[in-house]
């Protein structure tokens, strides 16, 4: 039988339609047992349709994740190659998840996105310890001196770029707004930096407590929103890795950081980027992060810090970084399979997969963006425009 002639047993639309059109050599397993082969050479993977529906799964993100999701597909191989099908599948945001965007948004437009935060956290530390680095355990991207380089080392070389960027020195005070499991708490308080930690989850807090009592650290932890969050004492400099996307208000966020740190101290801050704010897949606000989660938007966080009188000192682009970050926790995640079912179940192992080796694939064709950015806040309070005055202001610029 050739190659067209068993293509022919496929549904003319949906997915199986889709893959018959890569590039990409595979198999398909039809419902009745049958394999279908695509494209020419080695396979490197196979793609197991389990019913006549699931052959005609919508060809949208969230229609294909959903069904990968349920089990409906089932995926054997090379999972992360079949993400070089992902601009051929439509992106339609339903409008409930519009409507429920905008509840949240408006619900807590005062505070982090503390429910999506408690959600995706929610499974406990050792789901996330199984894939992310050993070391600091950083949930955001280590940098590469070579893409050679194990997670660990970059996320040491990290902890030195950040060092070396707020000039710390024993006897400082520092704010990890954020926290994780304590990466920074633990590369600084062994060098005599105090860390207070802010963090929404109280798994985080316990871990990082653990981690100063037994290592004899300076620092504390704080369960506490940073928006929130008024000290006795101002900080000498603020490191937040990770948290950018949780903290959409760039106004609110300028100011609080503005009110919480000593004249001439800096911020380090970390994130995945996107070019246009609030574009995150449908299938992501449905299984990985809810609320008002939403990419850093570089523009509108350097515009704010000039507004509030910080001066921009450093802007780093790290996208390569994070592909190869989200890389080797898939490859990782995928070692700890059989671990991660046992202890979480299907479901999990499956939406996490899709969003490790979908990540990396965002950062490889540059549809995500990842940057580190410095600011210090200077003698001046800046402008901050009211939105008023930024009305007007607008409405200027159009003469």
């Amino acid at each position: 039988m050739t190659l067209e002639t068993s293509q022919r047993k496929l549904p003319r639309t949906g997915l199986a339609a889709l893959l018959t059109n890569l590039d990409i050599p595979g198999e398909i397993k039809l419902p009745n047992g049958s394999i279908v082969p695509i494209g020419s050479g080695d396979p490197k993977y196979r793609i197991i349709f389990r019913s006549e529906s699931a052959l005609r799964t919508p060809m949208t993100e969230l229609g294909v994740g959903r069904a990968y999701v349920s089990g409906d597909i089932q995926v054997e191989g090379d999972f992360g190659a079949l993400f070089g099908a992902r601009q051929k599948l439509a992106e339609k945001v339903p409008l409930r998840q519009k409507l429920q965007f905008l509840y949240d948004y408006f619900r807590t437009a005062t505070t982090m996105n503390s429910k999506a935060v408690n959600d995706h956290y929610g499974r406990g530390d050792y789901l996330y310890l199984k894939f992310i680095d050993k070391r600091f355990r950083f949930y955001s991207q280590g940098i590469f001196k070579n893409p050679d380089e194990s997670i660990e080392q970059a996320s040491e070389n990290k902890m030195a770029t950040i060092f070396k960027a707020l000039n710390l020195k024993p006897g400082m005070r520092v704010l990890d707004l954020g926290g994780g499991w304590g990466g920074v708490t633990q590369y600084c308080g062994a060098r005599g930096v105090h860390v207070t930690t802010l963090t929404l989850t109280a798994d985080s807090a316990r871990f990082i407590e653990r981690l100063i009592t037994d290592n004899n650290l300076p620092g504390q932890v704080f369960l506490q929103d940073f928006l929130e969050h008024k000290p006795d004492e101002l900080y000498d400099h603020i490191v937040t890795l990770g948290a950018i996307e949780h903290l959409p208000d760039y106004r609110r966020f300028s100011r609080c950081l503005w009110d919480v740190l000593k004249p001439g101290g800096r911020v380090y801050l970390d994130g995945s980027a996107a070019v246009t704010k609030f574009a995150v897949s449908s299938w992501t606000r449905d299984y990985v992060w809810g609320g008002t989660h939403t990419f850093m938007t570089v523009q509108d966080v350097m515009a704010e810090f000039l507004y509030h009188g910080f001066e921009i000192v450093e802007v780093a682009r790290e996208t390569k970084d994070y592909e190869l970050t989200m890389l080797e926790w898939a490859k990782r995640f995928d070692e700890a399979k059989d671990e991660i079912i046992a202890g979480w179940g299907e479901e999990t192992y499956r939406v996490f997969r899709i969003f490790l080796w979908g990540g990396s694939h965002a950062f490889r064709s540059n549809s995500l963006q990842a940057y580190h950015m410095v600011a210090e806040k200077t003698a001046s309070m800046g402008p901050r425009p009211s939105t008023y005055r930024r009305v007007i202001q607008f409405l200027g610029n159009l003469r």
